[in-house]
């Protein structure tokens, strides 16, 4: 009985997985195809609109200074431009607003700071309160790491040609990407998303997302889509559907970038991941039916519902790498049941097109060398990835569930080279959690499925074994110990 229950949990988890290459490939089809299509030429405006920029803060001390001086760069006239600081905080952080914010009100920039009694909401309430209080007609917004272009309004704003464009969102670049390995593998896997994703996505007409910042929203949009709410945790990826559901077109613009600063320590990844996985899962379990019940063709569902479901690969992820030990044994006191064993070498395809996917996307990023570049990354980051599946895993199960949880922000550290020291930022909370421990047994755990390919001498998952012991034992060590190597110039 344990033994079929071996064989069908795990040959689920990898039906699913390979479910999910399959539309990956689609997607790295559709962008390699969308890259041989001459682009549409976007005439300037020749009257802008009014915009409000809106940058929602809480407890920003190392960068929100450099924040509110950048917008304050835009090239835009003062006149059409208004700011709202969303402020949040209940720290230094305020009284940097307010000299920065008076400084440039003297100077004639309309900006405002908005606080709250309560931080009702979070993120999503301080921007609904900023919305209920805007007086433009489009809404930017950046979160407290990014550094936007100055021309980035010019740029952004024609793409609203028609009345039914809600939102256009531009791609993340990455001011730190070199500072460490850790920053490299996390630039890998944002720009397979801001390339191949949101551009195969946008080029076969299915829904794409706002990324919570670097971005512009019709506000018609957002009240037709029913404004900024807090029950899930990932506030943009919930209105972007809701929005879309309403019959909206969104616009992503791969060509223009808007730099951001990418966490330097585990803690700090682990919590932006547990976020974008948790309120990914919360979103789907809001907005599935919706999606599956609606006229989108059949295709556009398939690929929306894929969109809804990739932070559940991570449960499956890990469901199968569970499994796999006690599968090996199961092989090896069941052999007449090789020929089903063997068939099941076909989910080898799977990892081919994620392999694939992730080639294209090295070819955007690096076009002069791509070939170095995903040798190099690639490997690290699936290892990377599957020592992230238990915290990712969880975060997923407790979305499915409904199990309500506070808005985790992601410490800033304003670090973009490494002589600059940032081992004093007041945000960083380190704590050993029963997860943490648990990634470092789950090492040794794989670290036994090795010495059992040897032991039974069927080296069938020794490579995903490997990888499964350093992945997860990279995570532990960089969790217990989060100034580690990987936290230093690589």
């Amino acid at each position: 009985m344990i033994d079929w229950l071996v064989i069908i949990g795990y040959g689920l988890s990898l039906s699913l997985i390979f479910l999910f290459s399959l539309g990956q490939l689609h997607l790295a089809i559709r962008y390699r195809k969308s890259k041989k299509s001459t682009p549409a030429t976007i005439a300037p405006l020749t009257e802008l609109p009014l915009v409000t920029v809106q940058l929602p803060i809480y407890n920003e001390l190392y960068v929100v200074e450099r924040l509110i001086r950048q917008v304050c760069l835009l090239d835009y006239p003062k006149e059409k431009l208004e700011i709202q600081v969303l402020d949040d905080s209940d720290d230094e952080t305020k009284s940097v607003v307010d000299k920065v914010a008076k400084e440039y009100r003297r100077i004639g920039f309309d900006i405002k700071v908005l606080r709250r009694h309560e931080r009702t909401g979070y993120k999503a309430g301080a921007l609904q309160n900023g919305l209920e209080q805007a007086r433009a007609e489009f809404i930017a917004i950046f979160d407290a790491d990014f550094l936007p272009d100055p021309h980035f309004l010019k740029e952004t704003l024609p793409h609203f040609t028609t009345p039914k464009v809600g939102m256009v969102q531009t791609r993340w670049g990455h001011l730190n990407r070199n500072y460490s390995w850790l920053t490299k593998l996390q630039a890998f896997g944002l720009d397979a998303h801001f390339s191949v994703e949101q551009t195969g996505r946008s080029a076969s007409g299915s829904f794409i997302n706002f990324n919570g910042t670097g971005g512009v929203w019709r506000k018609k949009c957002i009240v037709d889509g029913g404004g900024w709410t807090a029950d899930t945790l990932t506030e943009d990826l919930d209105l972007s559907y809701r929005a879309q559901l309403k019959g909206w077109h969104f616009t992503f613009l791969e060509n223009v970038e808007s730099p951001a600063e990418l966490p330097i320590l585990m803690p700090a990844v682990k919590s932006q991941q547990y976020r974008w996985n948790k309120g990914a899962a919360e979103t789907a379990r809001k907005n599935l039916g919706a999606v599956l019940t609606s006229t989108l063709p059949l295709k556009n569902k398939l690929h929306a519902v894929q969109h809804l479901l990739n932070s559940s690969l991570f449960f499956f992820l890990f469901t199968a790498s569970l499994l796999s030990l006690p599968l090996l044994y199961t092989m090896n006191h069941l052999p007449t049941y090789s020929t089903l064993f063997n068939a099941a070498s076909v989910f080898v395809l799977g990892f081919l097109f994620v392999s694939y996917f992730y080639w294209v996307a090295s070819g955007s990023s690096f076009p002069k060398k791509p070939l170095k570049y995903f040798l190099i990354h690639f490997p690290m980051f699936i290892t990377f990835s599957m020592g992230m599946s238990l915290h990712n895993a969880i975060a997923v199960l407790e979305g499915w569930l409904g199990i309500k949880t506070p808005f985790l922000r992601t410490p800033k550290f304003n670090v973009l080279k490494d002589k600059i020291s940032w081992k004093t930022n007041k945000y960083i909370k380190w704590k050993l959690t029963p997860a943490i421990v648990l990634e470092g047994l789950l090492s040794v755990y794989f670290a036994f499925g090795l010495w059992s390919a040897f032991y039974l001498s069927d080296f069938g998952l020794i490579f995903f074994h490997l990888m499964l012991t350093i992945g997860f034992g990279g995570i532990f060590l960089l969790s217990i110990k989060p100034y580690g190597f990987l936290a230093s110039k690589a």
